[in-house]
């Protein structure tokens, strides 16, 4: 029987890579709004409001194919390889009939952006970068499929490596597309957005390259043609519809509060969007830690061991709350020379250095909840989660948003404020739901 120490030295192997990797679709954005908000305060709401619309669709995508990963880890440990070559046929189906569907979907729901009560040259910019942002979403589902296959393997470099590639090649094609280097047009905010669609087709190339030309060349992984399997991709959707509806409902509600945040201005805007690109750059190095833990529960379930299982999952979950812990600590010592990265204007860095210091305190609550929703999709526990996260965001979080910052009239802080109770909500009842979960056995399907 493995130790905490054990525990602990494993979780974080596995999730330091993925983290970096997590961090390559996070950082996308952030270069993006680092770079445009250069041009102006406009260009950056402009990006805040695409960016967040654009994720909240994709998040759903990326919560559907989060559901390869622990079925794999979960056959792994029972040494069922036959099945986890199944299980990345039915994915790859799920994941490619998802981006499609996705695509379409964020192409047209850019045009909403109109609807908002947003600036006009907000809105107008923001539509533009979304549509052509739209064409990525097909790519990330595809490059899904495989990287969440060879998660479940613990297998967790090579998205790495190709996360950080994939972040030059966009800060270099930024340079030239934004600002009209190298002979070629300014296309200001489009020029952002197409870079990005580029890195990530970039991104999809590469991953199907070392797939097919690693160990995994010896499993049976041919995407043409692929049978549907009714039972596995029942499965797959059984877990994944309400992992995407998880991260759905909570990226759904950090969008709508940029959206009451630009009823207050394009300034409060753009300070927002500084604050979340921050705050989403350690989320998304703590989601490494939530895919670790996922994995290693996932294995624990596969040798059906319930201390290991709890062993797993409380160390994941620990781990999370020191690290956004510290996370939080740099972001207040740091918090006015961040501001001065993204733009130079003074009443927009004197909003966005209140604002990190508010994420500064929810970095815990975000650490904890982000690896409590791992560590229960590796017990594959989706649906009451499910009910959690609506209840802390929706119930809790948005309400308290508003009511803080419109009825209380404490602005832009306000809605902050209650965006930290909606993750403070989420945090406690996931790792309690967890102790529930993890002394009881769980069924594993042949």
């Amino acid at each position: 029987m493995k130790t905490f120490r054990k525990h602990l030295k494993d979780t974080l192997s596995l999730a330091y890579p993925v983290a970096i990797g997590q961090l390559g679709y996070v950082m996308m954005g952030v270069v993006d709004s680092a770079m445009v908000g250069h041009i102006g305060a406009v260009p950056l709401a402009a990006v805040s409001l695409g960016s967040g619309l654009f994720f909240i669709i994709l998040v759903f995508g990326l919560g559907i194919s989060y559901a390869i990963t622990p079925l794999v880890a979960i056959s792994v440990g029972a040494k069922n390889f036959e099945k986890t070559e199944r299980i990345f046929h039915q994915g790859f189906i799920v994941n490619f009939i998802t981006g499609v569907i996705l695509t379409v979907i964020t192409y047209f729901a850019a045009d909403l952006i109109y609807y908002m009560n947003q600036p006009h040259d907000v809105a107008r910019q923001a539509v533009s970068y979304t549509k052509i942002l739209a064409f990525s979403v097909l790519p990330i589902c595809l490059y899904q499929s495989f990287k969440q296959f060879i998660e479940g393997f613990s297998v967790m470099r090579p998205a790495m490596f190709i996360a950080v590639s994939a972040n030059l090649i966009n800060l270099f094609a930024n340079w030239v597309f934004i600002f009209g280097n190298l002979g070629a047009p300014a296309l200001n905010i489009e020029g952002a957005a197409i870079a990005t669609l580029f890195s990530r087709v970039y991104m999809l190339f590469t991953m199907v390259l070392f797939v097919y030309n690693s160990k995994f060349k010896d499993y049976n992984l041919s995407v043409y043609p692929v049978r549907p399997a009714k039972e596995l991709i029942r499965e797959i959707l059984r877990i994944g519809v309400p992992s995407g509806m998880q991260y759905f409902f909570e990226v759904f509600a950090f969008v709508m509060a940029a959206f009451m945040v630009g009823w207050l201005g394009a300034q409060a805007l753009a300070a927002h969007q500084i604050a979340i690109n921050v705050a989403s750059i350690t989320y998304m190095i703590v989601i490494g830690l939530s895919v670790a833990g996922a994995v290693r529960v996932g294995n624990a379930v596969g040798e059906k061991s319930i201390p290991e299982i709890r062993k797993a999952g409380f160390t994941a979950i620990g781990s999370g709350a020191v690290f956004m812990l510290l996370c939080g600590l740099l972001i207040v010592i740091f918090r006015e020379e961040v501001s001065a990265l993204y733009i130079s204007e003074p009443g927009v860095i004197i909003i966005s250095v209140k604002l990190l210091t508010i994420a500064a305190l929810f970095q815990i609550f975000d650490g904890t909840q982000a690896v409590g929703l791992g560590v229960l999709r590796g017990l594959t526990d989706v649906k009451f989660p499910t009910i959690i996260t609506f209840t802390a965001y929706w119930v809790i979080g948005l309400p308290a948003a508003y009511f803080l910052g419109f009825s209380l009239n404490f602005g832009v802080e306000g809605i902050w404020y209650g965006l930290l109770l909606g993750l403070a909500a989420s945090a406690s009842m996931l790792t309690l739901r967890f102790n529930i979960k993890s002394r009881q056995p769980v069924k594993v399907s042949e």
